[in-house]
């Protein structure tokens, strides 16, 4: 293929960005404008005309599967050999580099790399051997701590620890540090933090390094961490050509360590003359573009870029707005039928939502329907660890001799039950035909004492739970187990928790529906709870769609990053859900959830639906909801909205005339009119609960500052949830807190 061939199939952007010289460059590519293409003619470029060999070039991406679409495609591009190039994600490359250099990085030539789960269970051992209390020092806190410091570049020996559980962190940091190189191991982190120290230990390697590597090209840049960024800065060193493609619109892994302030860094430091966008969107119409773009202006540290399209308009932005969200996921089970009868592909509808416990109504409510859907990224609501924690538990409520559910949560969260006590109870009780729970009373000993606090705690949960409904039992059997708190330690255990509040909601609804049933026998042999676990048990036993069967997909926004689809459906925009409430206060953190909000909308070609609902069950109780600011900032001429059965999507307004489109009726978009103050909308921001309000400042005796951040229940039972400056999130009885107004 010769060089003009390879030109001829991009767009003025693309061509600029290809062909621009060899120094340093950042190309901000946008939602569906081909930054994948554009990578890899780069490179094809860059060896077609002769400038360089392939060993002089090295490429990262953030997964393998990326790492292996752009091979292809570059083998597809060129006719010549690619060995010697360096192409692949930052711990494959990391890791190539330690082989090489093994000796000087002291590891053995045949060390061995620790996964997540590997690495735990050696954090574990370790733990054990030194006698450290794993419930106050728990094993994925410790591991949380020690891989945030690699990330950060820090050693224990240069940490400074400003408290004594840090202080007893880094000294466990440093003796897992020994045991690994005792064992000749290396985890994820350590593969990039050992590979910095290399180079930045040994001058001479470095400056081979920057010598052989004329080109570097980084995809997806926006998600790179601080230890990341170093670690290219030393390849490239100060003269080298970084080619830098992201999108800071789409930076969403904060919570990974991702920072978006390295692409102005980056821009900085590297004196960058070239920064081109990359404004042609390949994949979505008009009206969504318009609305993404208006959306993610609201945003004030950005680079900035407006997608553009020559795909026409398109459809509008539909708004919908639900009384419930159960109603909110039987509408969508209509649209989503509706949308399959006008030919679209059930595996090209995509349902997002910002949280995985939105998933559980939906699902219920595609299964009852017999749709066919996929949990893309994760497991269904009922197959999730956590939920089966809690229904191990409440087995046990209905029958302590449950042997499985008896093993499943004996030591979960950790209660020093090894696996030789294990042992022991089930030798016991193999001979004597009995349950473990049973057997456990026959020990004696040091090897007893922790079980019987186990069984104690089931007795105890047993007793407490009589008289109470199934939600409320749900409720104290989570709390009183220890899962919440112990997924508190997680870096990610938000979501879990999330997913166990939402088991509560799914009793609540199992009562609902049981009630709802006339035709059903009464049956007094039956408790309620037992009912309900047989209801998880089938549903988790339900099968989604079977291999190569089209089904619905469903998703957190997080991880349809980098998909698209024909129709997509962005659920539960509520104030506290999307933007989520941890996020409400802090400035960065809400433009991160903005971004969010952008990478959701366009995912979406040709259909795009955003919905919310009035009252949302939270916690077994029915919670009053405010519609998410980003429906606010949202220009008007791009949407049309549609009340469910009475809601009304904008108050104060007259119902325009109706006009009929695939499985719904649809509001009619009135002529673009200037932008209403918040406090016009049916669902105004200072909706006031006991004379408080959504993002209201206050004071607590105790707590100290705080802004109220949700709502739930009502009159004397009315809660708030305050996010204190010292102490974090609580939940709080208005009518008893004493929380006083700051003005």
């Amino acid at each position: 293929m010769i060089v003009s061939d390879l030109l001829a199939h991009l767009n003025p952007e693309q061509r600029a960005a290809v062909t621009l010289p060899d120094e340093s460059a950042l190309i901000l590519a946008g939602a569906g404008s081909g930054k994948t293409r554009v990578l890899t003619t780069r490179i094809a470029w860059l060896l077609q005309s002769q400038r360089i060999r392939p060993a002089e070039i090295l490429a990262v991406t953030f997964t393998n599967k990326a790492a292996r679409e752009m091979m292809t495609r570059l083998t597809a591009l060129l006719p010549i050999h690619l060995r010697g190039m360096w192409i692949g994600t930052f711990h494959g490359l990391c890791n190539r580099m330690l082989r090489a250099h093994h000796q000087t990085a002291e590891l053995p030539q045949t060390f061995q790399i620790l996964d997540s789960a590997d690495q735990l269970s050696a954090l574990k051992r370790l733990l054990k051997r030194l006698n450290i209390d794993d419930e106050k020092y728990p094993p994925k806190q410790v591991q949380r701590f020690i891989n945030q410091a690699k990330e950060q570049g820090l050693r224990p020996a240069g940490m400074d620890a400003s408290d004594p559980f840090s202080q007893k962190c880094a000294e466990l940091y440093a003796a897992y540090h020994a045991q690994c190189q005792r064992e000749g191991v290396v985890d994820f982190a350590e593969l990039l933090l050992r590979s910095y120290e290399l180079l930045a230990r040994n001058a001479e390697m470095a400056a081979h390094y920057q010598a052989r590597f004329k080109h570097m090209l980084v995809d997806e840049f926006q998600d790179t961490n601080t230890l990341q960024y170093a670690w290219l800065k030393q390849l490239a060193g100060p003269c080298g050509a970084v080619f830098a493609v992201g999108d800071d619109d789409q930076s969403i892994y904060a919570f990974r360590g991702a920072n978006v302030g390295n692409m102005r860094d980056f821009e900085r430091e590297y004196k960058v003359r070239h920064l081109i966008r990359l404004e042609q969107n390949y994949r979505s119409h008009g009206h969504i573009l318009d609305a993404a773009n208006v959306l993610i202006a609201h945003n004030t540290r950005r680079l900035g870029k407006n997608l553009r399209t020559d795909a026409g308009c398109g459809e509008c932005v539909r708004v919908v707005s639900a009384e419930t969200d159960s109603q909110e996921a039987l509408w969508l089970v209509s649209e989503v039928r509706a949308l399959n009868r006008k030919g679209i592909p059930l595996d090209q509808i995509a349902v997002l939502y910002r949280s995985n416990a939105q998933s559980r109504v939906l699902e219920h409510t595609l299964m009852s329907a017999g749709i066919p859907y996929r949990v893309t990224g994760g497991l269904r609501f009922f197959e999730r660890a956590e939920i089966k924690h809690a229904l191990a538990y409440l087995r046990l409520l209905e029958n302590p001799d449950d042997d499985t559910a008896f093993m499943r949560v004996v030591n979960f969260p950790a209660r020093s039950i090894g696996a030789r006590t294990l042992e022991v109870l089930s030798e016991a009780a193999r001979p004597l035909n009995r349950s473990l729970h049973a057997a456990a009373a026959q020990l004696g000993g040091k090897t007893a004492a922790h079980l019987q606090r186990f069984i104690q705690l089931i007795e105890e949960m047993r007793a407490r739970t009589r008289g109470l409904s199934l939600s409320e039992t749900v409720q104290h059997v989570i709390d009183a187990s220890g899962l919440v708190e112990h997924y508190r330690a997680e870096r990610e255990g938000q979501d879990r928790i999330e997913n166990l509040r939402e088991l509560v909601n799914a009793a609540l609804a199992f009562t609902k529906e049981e009630h709802a049933e006339p035709e059903a026998p009464p049956d007094d042999e039956i408790t309620p709870l037992s009912a309900f676990l047989a209801h998880a048990s089938l549903e988790a036993g339900e099968h989604q769609a079977q291999a190569g069967q089209a089904a619905v997909q469903l998703m957190t926004v997080h991880a349809a990053k980098g998909l698209e689809f024909s129709a997509v459906f962005i659920t539960g925009l509520e104030e506290g859900l999307f933007p989520h409430q941890n996020s409400i206060i802090d400035a960065s953190g809400l433009e991160e959830e903005r971004r969010l909000m952008y990478v959701a909308m366009t995912r979406a070609r040709a259909r795009l639906y955003l919905s919310f609902a009035r009252s949302r069950m939270l916690h077994g109780q029915s919670r009053h909801s405010l519609r998410s600011r980003f429906l606010d900032e949202l220009p008007e001429q791009t949407l049309q909205h549609q009340a469910l059965h009475g809601a009304s999507a904008r108050s104060g307004a007259p119902r325009p005339h109706a006009s009929h489109t695939a499985g719904a009726s649809w509001t009619q978009q009135a002529p673009a009119a200037p932008r209403r103050a918040l406090s016009e909308f049916s669902a105004p921001p200072h909706k006031t609960v006991s004379g408080f309000y959504i993002g209201q400042s206050v004071s607590h005796a105790v707590f100290g500052h705080g802004t109220i951040t949700a709502f739930e229940g009502n009159g004397a039972d009315a809660r708030a949830q305050v996010k204190f400056t010292r102490s974090g999130a609580k939940w709080l009885v208005l009518g008893m807190a004493k929380l006083q107004p700051v003005l």
